[in-house]
This record gives structure tokens, sequence and C-alpha cells, in this order.
């Protein structure tokens, strides 16, 4: 079967692989970036905005002088500028998105607005998933650059895109803390759960981000889920790693783990640690993986051998937004000499 063409928004056919299979940035990919409402000209732009916006169109990759952004009339959007401007010159130097988006993590500090870090995400995946035929892999894939909005119904962990969502209570005066799990009450958000009957639907909705998910233990979509983490340690790690869901954490020898958000990273720390954590903190566990290296000796060798255990969490509030970079900073990696 030959896959259908997907996420179309993701900039991906705008880019170009080098010989490694990487993404090297265009002219093209940098000038998508001066579409964007940000730094657009509009009516009431002024000329040196207006100058400075055709001379990047022109040339994408030309110096721009401080005193170019600090003529612009409108303070915002000379800000803009700065922001957009230091995001473009990262691209420039790394060379590739993967190199950029490594080197991003670098510091403690991300550099750049997390849009920014999320669009990188979404080409890089783009790239990664190329060719593929299963539309539940692409929707999980989604979880990386996406926030999500759950809802649990006995087994089932139901993900719903947290934007779409917010959208729809807004304009259905709806409650954002419901989503569709069976018949729907009144005023609930009620959305398409991918699944054998719809899985044809995804192809042309991509785009539109507008899928559930169910990720609940023993599920396609959480299968499809470790295949992306899979692929995504793979390819911008260079290792080849298996991972498998599990129910619960029965290790003695517990010597390693990676939360992939916020949330999952402080409760591992605090039951690794031997803290309490109470039983409303587990329960916002939503998926719980073992991660194994294919081959030992890319692990550090104190722990080489030894499972990875990861966890994935959700906010207070219902929210699961992964950090993907995790399994690329926190991984216990051999160190090159």
């Amino acid at each position: 079967m030959t896959a259908p063409d997907f996420w179309l928004t993701s900039g991906f056919h705008l880019l170009e692989r080098d010989d490694d299979g990487l993404l090297r940035v265009t002219d093209d990919y940098l000038r998508a970036y001066l579409a964007r409402p940000e730094v657009a000209p509009v009516d009431d732009s002024c000329d040196a905005e207006r100058r400075l916006h055709a001379a990047l169109v022109e040339a994408p990759r030309r110096p721009v002088d401080g005193s170019e952004i600090a003529a612009i009339a409108d303070t915002d959007t000379a800000e803009n500028y700065g922001v957009l401007l230091e995001f473009r010159d990262r691209l420039v130097a790394a060379g590739t998105l993967e190199a950029c988006y490594r080197g991003l993590f670098d510091d403690e500090q991300v550099p750049i607005p997390r849009l920014f870090v999320d669009q990188m995400v979404h080409a890089i995946l783009r790239n990664i998933l190329d060719g593929c035929t299963d539309p539940v892999r692409l929707r999980a894939a989604e979880l990386l650059f996406r926030a999500q909005k759950v809802a649990i119904d006995d087994d089932a962990v139901m993900l719903a895109d947290d934007e779409i969502v917010e959208m729809r209570a807004t304009a259905d005066g709806a409650s954002p803390g419901n989503l569709l799990v069976g018949d729907a009450p009144a005023r609930r958000i009620e959305l398409d759960i991918l699944g054998p009957e719809t899985a044809s639907q995804y192809w042309e909705r991509s785009d539109q981000f507008d899928m559930v998910l169910d990720i609940g233990f023993a599920r396609a979509g959480l299968d499809a889920l470790c295949r992306v983490l899979e692929s995504w340690v793979g390819h911008l790690a260079g290792v080849e790693v298996g991972i498998q869901p599990m129910q619960s954490i029965e290790d003695e020898k517990w010597v390693w783990h990676v939360g992939l958000d916020v949330e999952a990273t402080t409760i591992l720390n605090d039951l690794y640690e031997g803290a309490s954590v109470t039983d409303e903190r587990l329960g916002r566990i939503v998926a719980l993986f073992r991660l194994r290296f294919s081959d030992p000796a890319a692990m550090l060798a104190s722990v080489a051998g030894r499972p990875v255990y990861l966890a994935a969490a959700m906010t207070p509030d219902g929210r699961l937004r992964l950090k993907p970079q995790n399994l690329l900073v926190n991984l216990p990696l051999a160190e090159i000499s």
C-alpha cells in the first residue's frame, strides 16, 4: 500500500533530506515563517517593516542589522522580528532541523518559544514517519508536539487535542472537561474516536487534529506510541531501543527512569526516592513503559543492561504535554570519548 500524504502543515515538503536522511534547512522553509501573521505586513505596517519583510522574502538568509529592526514603528512587530531572526540564525547555523533541535537543550533554558520547538518536532516526525500507512501511529505521534486533553473511562484513556477541545468548547458552549466516550451527555464535546471504522478518515483530516486516540493498556494507540518513541530515539539519538507498555514497576534494582513530561518526572522521582505518593497523584499516570537498549554498550557502563522506565502523566486539570526532548537528554547514553 502506498501511504497517502499527511501533515501538509508540518513544513516537511519545503525541506530537503541530506545524505544522512536529516532535514536540510531551505530558503523556502525560512520564507514560510515570514508569512506568519506575527511578521507578515498588514495595512498599517510602516515602510521600514515592509522593506525588511520584502528583503527577507527575496533573501531569507541575509544578515539583518539591529537598526533595521529598531526602525519598525510597531514595537510588538519589532520584537517578533527579533525572536524570529534569532531562530532563523540557529536553523541556518545548524544546517538541519535535527541538529538545531538537539542543540536547543544544551542549556537549562530553551532559547526559543515553544511554538518553534513544536513546529520542529512536527517536521522531524513527518520525516521519520514518511511512508507510514498506520493512522493510529500517526495520531500517536501528535502527542509529541501537541498538548492533549485526557478523559479516563474504565480501562480507556482517551486523548483529544487540547486546542481543538478548547475551540469546540468555545463554539458550542460546552465544558472542555468533557470528551465523548460512548454516548455523549448534553453539552459534551463530540469528537470522532480513531478506530477501525474511522481510520481511513485520518488521511484527509490529519491537519485538523480532531480525532480521539485511546492509549489505554493493551490498546492499539499505546502500542503505536511505543513505536513512535522508538523511532524518535533511533533517529535523533542514533541508538536502537525497544519500548513496551507496563502496568507497574516492580524492580528492586530500579536504576534509571525518564519522565516524558513534567508531571511524570516528579512522580517517578518521588517513587524512586521512596517518598510518599498519594493515590490521586499515581492516578495521573496515563502510561508506563519499559525501555531497553538493543546494545547495552550504548548505555552508561554503570547501568548497562538494566531497563529504563518511562512514564507519561496528566496534570491535575487533565492535560498531557509530552516533552520528547527528555528522551534525548535524560537517557543513560554511553559517553563518547
